[in-house]
């Protein structure tokens, strides 16, 4: 964690900048090791040019920040106290309080704590650290990579688990519930985001809501899911059909099955990343479904389930080595159906690895 830190603290001297307040969970989690959700309360992290950083977090919390490795100063404060008093004293004992520039996420700051931030620094201009942190965590060390693989054959395991709960006149929260109980099992605490399982024209949905709809012969069922393992994630998607499959249907999965092994092929170093979803993209435009796919090909994956990278069309950045993201066309036919394909993709030295495995030969689950 001190070499990221310290790629900030160059940064902030590179850029003159002399302060930088952090404040969202996952840049906190990525500088500090604490992983934590403050719910309503202040959780920060000031990094400075020329001293010390510091943490400031509940005062109930400090425990799990030292445990996670934290080896500077914390600030703790009980909910009767007003925590930027304490982060007033602390820069004073610092001497950084005549500062010009304090960095911000500014997509992500609350404007009462930038004022906050404000009161204490009124000559200076709040700039913007989101381009660095994203570049900071776009391209994943082998911890991260090894934590990834393991979330991966997690998500891996959900889908194994739903469809071997497949049974005609089950609901979709039935199925949900097995596969977040068995993954819990396996000592999953969170998801990475609301468990999907959409069954028949509810596929049809890019996003929809898991009900009580029952499944029937013939329909074709959705899942996609994630977890969070030691503050990273996952996300898999996959589409198989119950007991039979109509002719529009399996032209529909194979569409999409198409688009995502040609957008699997084109990964590899220094492809550009507009180029990765237009791939996709012309394969489902020359079938004949271009207007039912309804989103950019994929996000970048991490802290965040969904991070840096947009995988769309308008990106002109390009893939490196390191990098991790998911690849997930579809096609989304309202009233019909649809099916979605995705997988957990990083880029390595010659081209690419799924960390998802789960079979995307199309299945008829009898």
């Amino acid at each position: 964690m001190e070499a990221r830190l310290q790629k900030v603290v160059s940064w902030l001297k590179e850029k003159n900048v002399e302060t930088a307040f952090i404040s969202s969970t996952e840049n906190v989690f990525y500088l500090t090791g604490f992983h934590t959700d403050p719910h309503e309360r202040l959780l920060g992290l000031f990094v400075f040019d020329e001293a010390e950083p510091m943490l400031v977090c509940p005062s109930m919390e400090v425990g799990q920040a030292k445990e996670a490795g934290w080896k500077f100063d914390v600030i703790g404060y009980e909910d009767h106290q007003h925590p930027w008093e304490l982060i007033k004293e602390a820069l004073h004992k610092r001497n950084v309080i005549d500062v010009k520039k304090v960095a911000v996420e500014k997509e992500q700051l609350l404007y009462a704590r930038a004022e906050e931030l404000l009161s204490l620094y009124p000559n200076a201009e709040l700039v913007g650290a989101e381009e660095k942190l994203n570049q900071l965590r776009l391209i994943k060390d082998e911890r991260e990579v090894e934590i990834l693989q393991k979330a991966a054959a997690l998500a891996d395991f959900g889908v194994e688990v739903g469809v071997a709960a497949l049974k005609e006149g089950v609901t979709e929260m039935d199925v949900l519930a097995k596969i977040e109980y068995k993954l819990k099992r396996k000592g999953i605490r969170e998801m990475s985001f609301s468990t999907m399982v959409l069954f028949g024209e509810k596929t049809g949905e890019a996003h929809g809501n898991p009900g009580l709809r029952t499944l029937k012969p013939g329909d074709m069922v959705l899942f996609d899911l994630g977890v969070v393992l030691d503050g990273y994630c996952s996300d898999i998607t996959r589409t198989v059909a119950y007991k039979s499959i109509n002719d529009k249907q399996k032209e529909i999965y194979e569409t999409v099955q198409r688009a995502e092994q040609a957008a699997l092929e084109a990964s590899k170093p220094g492809t550009r990343i507009g180029d990765l979803d237009m791939v996709a993209r012309n394969i489902i435009t020359e079938a004949g479904y271009g207007e039912y796919f309804l989103h950019r090909l994929g996000h970048g994956l991490g802290i965040s389930v969904h991070e840096f990278p947009s995988m769309s069309r308008n990106n002109d950045d390009v893939l490196q080595e390191g990098m991790v993201y998911t690849i997930e066309p579809g096609i989304y036919i309202p009233g019909l159906g649809g099916v979605r394909i995705e997988d957990d993709v990083i880029i390595t030295k010659d081209g690419y690895e799924t960390l998802t495995k789960y079979p995307k030969e199309l299945q008829i689950i009898s």
